[in-house]
């Protein structure tokens, strides 16, 4: 009986999630009175794990790009090698696609959206939100095995330093089921997933060639930059950068919305986000409702005059 993280890889580094499923996973195995370990593919810096806890890192190489299927059966056969009970995962796109998958192979309760450590063991009772984010729910979870989706940002980072073991772990893997011909990534910026903070922007900007006033706004404060579904659906951003109910969710610590009217399907893929503020002239945008702070105000008089005041402010530190 132990407990296992699936800790992701970005161009073989870890990501701010993996960190963030490791701490979740000591507290678990704490609790448990067991052993953490983690399972990793392509990962060149494992042992990092180690900061938050985890005893042992199986890494598995491939050289496929990431297909849900081949990822599950190597995390299942990882959940086999060490006798885990609880698996515990992200909330990022790739691990909702594949934990669902991994959840039917292995007989397990997969409970999604989670937000703290479990109230209790027996019954193993978690507490996750519902209603996009408008309510929580407490689950009992009562298969034998047991996977836990935590929400981004919602746990938090906690340092445990342990002795990480990292070893190479080369199980059967699944055929592939899809063929990648190219990836386009954008280099050099913060990602959406991982962001503390995230600039976006909506029709308010009037079009692309205005976009640079989010863009330096992202830079000063070291955040990542969105956009609302028309300003996707316009071609004014790629649709990577598109939030809400239909595109990427977000939980940032920090969501600042400029020139967002605030519809339904926008503020349900934003609503885990902790601290909202929206920019926008329209003191009747439904943004306000939803929003902890809000300026009235044109974003082309208010949004250079913060960036300035922002540049001003870390000037001084």
């Amino acid at each position: 009986m132990s407990v296992l993280v699936y800790a992701e890889t970005d161009q073989g580094k870890l990501k701010k999630s993996a960190f963030e499923v490791a701490s979740y996973g000591k507290a678990v195995a704490d609790m448990m009175g067991t052993s953490l370990s983690a399972v990793t593919f392509n990962a060149e810096t494992a042992e990092e794990l180690g900061t938050y806890g985890v005893a042992k890192a199986m890494n598995i190489s491939t050289t496929a790009a990431f297909d849900a299927k081949v990822y599950a059966s190597g995390i299942e056969a990882a959940a086999e090698a060490v006798g885990a009970t609880v698996i515990v995962v992200s909330s990022s796109a790739d691990a909702r696609y594949l934990t669902p998958l991994v959840a039917m192979g292995m007989a397990a309760g997969y409970v999604t959206n989670v937000v703290a450590a479990p109230e209790g063991l027996s019954p193993f009772t978690v507490k996750r939100s519902a209603f996009t984010n408008k309510a929580f729910t407490h689950t009992e979870i009562t298969a034998e095995k047991k996977i836990i989706g935590v929400s981004n940002n919602a746990f938090g980072l906690i340092e445990q330093p342990t002795d990480c073991a990292v070893e190479d772990f080369s199980p059967a893997l699944a055929a592939p089921a899809v063929t990648v011909e190219q990836v386009d990534k954008a280099t050099d910026k913060v990602t959406i997933a991982d962001a503390e903070i995230v600039v976006s922007g909506g029709r308010g900007l009037k079009g692309p060639e205005n976009w640079h006033m989010i863009e330096d706004l992202a830079d000063t404060l070291g955040a990542a930059t969105a956009c609302s579904k028309p300003v996707s659906d316009m071609g004014w951003r790629p649709h990577s950068e598109h939030v809400g109910q239909t595109g990427k969710p977000v939980a940032s610590n920090l969501y600042i919305a400029i020139g967002v009217s605030g519809a339904i399907q926008h503020l349900a893929g934003i609503n885990s986000s902790k601290v909202k503020v929206v920019i926008n002239n329209d003191p009747e945008a439904p943004f306000f409702k939803a929003a902890d702070y809000g300026i009235v105000g044109d974003a082309f008089e208010v949004v250079p005059q913060l960036i300035e005041k922002l540049k001003a402010f870390k000037a001084q530190g």
